[in-house]
């Protein structure tokens, strides 16, 4: 049996992307993005909170070129990708990072927009992975 390793997430871009290019003019975009679980009273009165969660995006290559230049903190994304978890030692100590690396993007509300994005605030990425990363 296959399996499956999918991320959908709808939620506020945190902070606006930031770009890099790495050998070969690869781009590289990561931001932050919000999601928010709405609080509720429970049946004995008690509330329960909001619960937001912040997800770590990376785009690569042409997807990340588009963010670089239509992404903007406050935009309500869109966001389809798959996990995946990075480790590294720095200074002695072992680090870890989940990330959602994005295959399609859709930009579903601007700060300065009464109502939905339009059609072309759509863009996907065929390849999202380097070989040799």
């Amino acid at each position: 049996m296959s399996s499956v390793n999918k991320a959908i997430l709808i939620g506020n871009v945190g902070a606006e992307p930031e770009v890099r290019y790495l050998e070969r003019g690869v781009a590289v975009a990561t931001f932050p993005l919000a999601t928010t679980e709405r609080g509720f009273t429970m049946q004995n009165g008690v509330q329960v909170p909001d619960k937001t969660e912040w997800h770590n995006i990376v785009l690569w290559r042409n997807l990340a070129e588009w963010g670089e230049r239509n992404i903007r903190k406050s935009m309500k994304l869109y966001v389809e990708g798959k996990l995946q978890t990075r480790s590294w030692e720095k200074d002695g100590i072992r680090k870890q990072k989940t990330e959602i690396v994005a295959e399609n993007v859709q930009i579903l509300w601007r700060p300065d927009q009464a109502q939905p994005a339009q059609e072309e605030s759509h863009a996907t990425e065929e390849d999202p992975y380097l070989d040799n990363i």
